[in-house]
């Protein structure tokens, strides 16, 4: 039976849905090995009110999952290596979402190793977005995925983060106006050891006649 009610507490805008969001677990079970993570970093894209934003530009069939209903996994792959996941947020047509940038592996530890070829650290093993989606087995497939029907399943804190737990800052590796001081919207747990570490956007070079950079979700 569908959560309505966990359903409607995301329908949000996703500045306001991170905190609920941060503490969450997020499980997917890929053929009988499920995997689990407590989200502890997050960042909010808001649609065509953010330079920032894969929907910034309009709707199109890479971001088409962006402007379903909430509750849904908006996954996009990048620098043609890695996929990244976004929850889906807010009303049906707003293209608002958050980013899943960084967990703690709760179950499945030794599949989630074995994905991230067993990294130096257990903190690592979802220390990042790329990381995180790879550590949960996350590919393309599960681009506009419930997350709380099978194989997905969100559990939502019973109340939001209190406001004090949480800091606030730039998003990580958008450049240009997206990226500035004026979005703060990258929030985590604070003092979270599986927080990954604050990089600036290194602007790309390229040719004056080029286009801009490729914008995130």
């Amino acid at each position: 039976m569908e959560d309505t009610s966990a359903r409607s507490r995301l329908a949000v805008p996703a500045t306001s849905a991170a905190r609920l969001l941060l503490g969450s677990t997020l499980t997917h079970d890929d053929g009988g090995r499920p995997v689990s993570v407590r989200v502890t970093e997050v960042e909010a894209y808001m649609g065509d009110a953010d330079p920032g934003s894969h929907a910034f530009r309009g709707r199109t069939a890479r971001n088409n999952t962006m402007f379903g209903p909430a509750g849904h996994l908006y996954v996009y792959f990048t620098y043609g290596m890695h996929y990244c996941a976004n929850v889906v947020c807010g009303d049906e047509g707003q293209a608002t979402g958050l980013l899943l940038r960084a967990g703690e592996i709760t179950d499945g530890i030794e599949t989630a190793r074995e994905r991230r070829g067993n990294p130096r650290t257990d903190l690592d093993l979802a220390r990042g977005p790329a990381r995180l989606a790879q550590a949960l087995g996350i590919n393309r497939n599960l681009d506009g995925a419930d997350v709380f029907a099978a194989p997905l399943r969100l559990e939502l804190p019973d109340r939001a983060v209190p406001e004090e737990l949480v800091s606030s800052g730039p998003r990580v590796g958008v450049s240009g106006p997206g990226g500035s001081g004026e979005y703060p919207w990258r929030y985590w747990l604070t003092g979270d050891p599986t927080v990954s570490k604050y990089r600036p956007a290194q602007p790309r070079k390229q040719p004056a006649s080029a286009g801009a950079t490729a914008l995130r979700p």
